[in-house]
């Protein structure tokens, strides 16, 4: 921890220095989660566990809050006040660090006797390992998969020596409860340390070998099933996902490149099991072939395990059975870190043994020859040649360990060594974060800046929830901003995205990003209207620090229609709003060529050529359409997959569009002239489809009148809160009521009382039939998946209780009062 801290000192790193750590998914992701777990742990929120009425406009919460928020150091969150959120955040790194290496520490002494300050020494290296840096420092929750595996590896032992079942089971089940998915790839990983031990060992029968192997088996998938909530919701959460983007393994890293990860200090470029534990460990496993003190069997075996899981990071089969059968989207390798903790272990059993000097010294001929060989590699710099030459330091002092007489002799030794780790895992910890920070896209997120608190601020005083919607817009502090900021807008950046939401927003005019798995607010009125925004911020051009609060006048989130109109056909977007809508607000026209280079006819539209410079557009100015509509309307463009500049009445906007990808919302081009012409000008990047209905013309007075009757069917009271939703409405209230919300499984109304029903749906909303009639209308939410996990959770706790109250029985029994058990061997070796 120590080395940590001072490695992000030198670097300028928060908290010690000015430079934000919230890169990536922390800033996007985890810095607003905790800022949502603090305002749920003091009840300034109105979701709960179950629900977001935060994010894209209400879903689901309950699996984000297992997947994201489950590491026990998370809730340190509750302790700060929520403007100094990225501080809890940083110590649930700090501290996994801290307890996965003490933990190690504990498992190093179960593998062989021995020293607990070399055993701490060595556990530097796994709590300090090149993933860490790399990849687990960013994620909180995986962090948690540090401490997981010394958890399950302490379970493993104690079945080894068929001893504390009950007390395994609850290790099993606290790693899973804090991140389940890294604690698959540790419980996977001490499966098979477990058959390397029982292979290995001397003189056991194989009929204990066995039994040894069923005991681990129960204990685990008892374990497991502890926590089968998490599972169950989690997974049911997937299944109804958005889809993320086809991921797939192409690049395979050379050998000479995998093996070069061994050496500290680099940061490569392309993606890389990454999975140094510094100089002392890497000796130390160099060495442990030549430790003839060994047994044979047992270097083999564990040299054997070592290169087979490494092996098994770079086969797509074994990526896919590391990470829950499905390929990550991002690094393929987020399991690296159970082959550090191999490394460790390997490297413990070498020191143990006391290997003399001219072990050390082949060990050491060893890591010099990986060091010649992958001197070219891109993540071996000037910083690992610095490392391998302290490492000299090191062998001197593990020699010295080896051939001292004498406890003061041995007590220096063990000093320096103290000193070169330190020096060494914080010299090795600043390089890396050094590297990584000249990344172009490796940029911090703003999060808990003085603009965004202003921002947050400025909505807070405008909360009108659940009357009306405080959109805090697409302006992106990150990519989670009502979780950052408040507010309750479209922006949602979760890896359970509901399908249903994605579709939803996106079929009504939202852009989205990530193939539907970050979704956005709207930006045009209807949008804004349909979802009850009753005010939203925006950000002033080129100046990101100001904001406009822009009031609106919207439907109400609930309103009673008559009947719910079917689509007819095929549907534009300005079709599908006034379906929802209920009324004929938009113009339609047709699109001509006048101007540039000629567009060729498409399916469904146009396709333009790239804006380049030709002889029809010298300047590479791009294709001009025309149109006409009612002089003063405001005209809206909608080209979701449109990648280039769109040029209107009023200005000029930026499509970022990429079929399926990122798609762009509806966006006003500005108010028609007094001529009713509307001109638009496409310079597409590359040649770009462009829809046949590309623009829209909106009538705010008709826009005005149909909010104006949703406002006349709204309900008489209206409140939101928790995971449930309840509605006075108007006397003879009937048809259907519709809500301004996505429509997700798991939701079941009733009227005046009656019994629960599933929803329909209606344009992607939340629409709940009223009968003949209704008075009061209410809705819950519950979590698929949640009532499964319950009951083998409690299947799982009876079936621990009996095994502990047999345990209890069986000892009084054994051993009369007065009389203690013998020792565990497993306790007396760590003692």
């Amino acid at each position: 921890m120590a080395a940590y801290c001072l490695a992000l000192a030198l670097y300028g790193s928060y908290p010690f220095g000015p430079r934000s750590r919230a890169v990536n998914d922390l800033g996007n992701q985890f810095v607003p989660l905790h800022a949502r777990l603090w305002d749920l742990m003091h009840g300034t929120t109105s979701g709960d566990l179950f629900f977001n009425w935060s994010s894209g406009y209400g879903v689901p919460f309950l699996a984000d809050f297992f997947a994201y928020l489950m590491n026990p150091f998370s809730w340190l969150v509750g302790l700060f006040p929520r403007a100094l959120a990225d501080l809890p955040v940083f110590l649930v790194t700090l501290f996994s660090i801290g307890l996965g290496s003490a933990l190690m520490t504990v498992l190093l002494g179960r593998l062989r006797p021995g020293s607990g300050a070399l055993r701490a020494l060595l556990s530097v290296g796994y709590g300090l390992c090149a993933w860490v840096l790399n990849d687990g420092g960013a994620d909180p929750m995986w962090m948690w998969g540090l401490v997981a595996l010394p958890l399950t590896g302490i379970a493993a032992d104690w079945c080894l020596h068929r001893t504390r079942w009950v007390a395994g089971t609850l290790l099993v089940a606290l790693a899973w409860a804090g991140n389940f998915y890294t604690a698959a790839m540790a419980t996977l990983a001490m499966a098979l340390v477990l058959v390397v031990r029982l292979l290995t060992a001397a003189g056991m029968p194989w009929r204990d070998r066995l039994r040894a192997l069923a005991r681990a088996a129960s204990m685990a998938l008892t374990g497991i099933l502890l926590t089968a909530p998490v599972l169950t919701v989690t997974l049911a959460a997937s299944r109804a996902a958005q889809p993320a983007p086809d991921p797939s393994y192409d690049e395979q890293p050379s050998l000479l490149y995998q093996l070069a990860q061994l050496l500290p200090g680099g940061h490569g470029e392309m993606p890389v099991p990454n999975i140094s534990i510094g100089v002392p460990g890497l000796l130390l496993v160099a060495a442990f072939p030549f430790v003839r003190a060994v047994p044979l069997r047992v270097r083999l075996g564990w040299y054997a395990l070592a290169a087979g899981v490494a092996a098994s990071f770079v086969r797509e089969p074994t990526i896919l059975l590391w990470h829950g059968f499905a390929l990550p989207n991002g690094s393929p390798y987020r399991a690296a870190f159970v082959l550090s903790g191999i490394l460790v272990m390997i490297s413990w059993l070498a020191l143990a043994h006391r290997p003399r000097p001219r072990e050390l010294a082949a060990g050491a001929a060893l890591v010099a020859l990986l060091a010649g060989l992958c001197r070219d590699q891109g993540t071996v710099g000037d910083d690992t040649w610095v490392l391998v030459a302290v490492g000299a330091l090191t062998l001197l002092g593990l020699a010295a360990l080896g051939t001292s007489r004498t406890a003061r002799t041995r007590a220096a030794a063990t000093a320096a060594l103290t000193g070169t780790v330190l020096l060494g895992s914080a010299y090795t910890a600043w390089s890396v974060t050094t590297a990584r920070g000249r990344i172009d896209w490796f940029q911090p997120k703003i999060t808990m800046a003085g603009p965004a608190l202003a921002a947050r601020h400025g909505l807070t005083a405008r909360a009108d929830w659940p009357r009306s919607r405080t959109d805090p817009g697409p302006h992106e502090f990150a990519d989670n901003d009502p979780l950052l900021i408040g507010g309750e807008g479209g922006a949602y950046y979760s890896s359970f995205v509901p399908a249903a939401t994605a579709r939803t927003l996106r079929g009504l005019g939202a852009g989205w990003y990530m193939k539907g798995r970050h979704t956005l607010s709207f930006e045009d009125p209807v949008g804004r209207a349909l979802m009850g925004v009753g005010s939203y911020l925006a950000a002033v051009p080129e100046r990101r620090a100001l904001f406009v609060p822009h009031p609106a006048r919207p439907a109400p989130l609930l309103t009673v229609r008559s009947s719910l109109p079917r689509p007819a056909g095929e549907e534009s977007v300005f079709a599908r709003q006034e379906r929802v809508l209920g009324a004929a607000v938009y113009e339609v026209p047709p699109l001509r060529p006048t101007g540039g280079p000629a567009p060729r006819p498409d399916r469904g539209g146009w396709l333009l050529p790239g804006a380049r410079p030709s002889a029809a557009d010298p300047d590479g100015a791009g294709t001009t359409f025309t149109a006409r509509c009612t002089p003063g309307s405001t005209a809206v463009w909608s080209a979701p997959w449109f990648s280039g500049e769109v040029s209107g009445p009023g200005g000029s906007t930026t499509g970022a569009g990429r079929r399926d990808v990122t798609a762009n919302p509806l966006q006003p081009l500005g108010r028609v002239p007094a001529d009713g012409t509307v001109s638009v000008r496409l310079r597409g990047r590359g040649p770009q489809h462009v829809p046949r209905r590309a623009v829209g013309c909106l009538s705010g007075r008709k826009l005005s009148a149909a909010v104006s009757a949703l406002r006349a069917r709204g309900p008489v009271a209206l409140a939101a809160d928790g995971h449930r939703l309840t509605a006075r409405l108007r006397p003879g209230s009937r048809g259907s009521a519709v809500l301004a919300l996505p429509a997700v499984p798991g939701w079941g109304c009733s009227a005046d009382g009656g019994p629960l029903h599933a929803p329909d749906s209606f344009g992607g909303l939340l629409a709940v039939p009223l009968g003949a009639g209704a008075g009061r209308l209410s809705c819950s939410y519950l979590p698929p998946g949640l009532h499964t996990g319950l009951a083998a959770s409690a299947a799982a706790a009876l079936a621990v209780a009996v095994v502990a109250a047999g345990g209890a029985v069986h000892g009084r029994r054994r051993f009369p009062p007065g009389v203690l058990p013998p020792p565990d061997p497993g306790e007396k070796a760590c003692s």
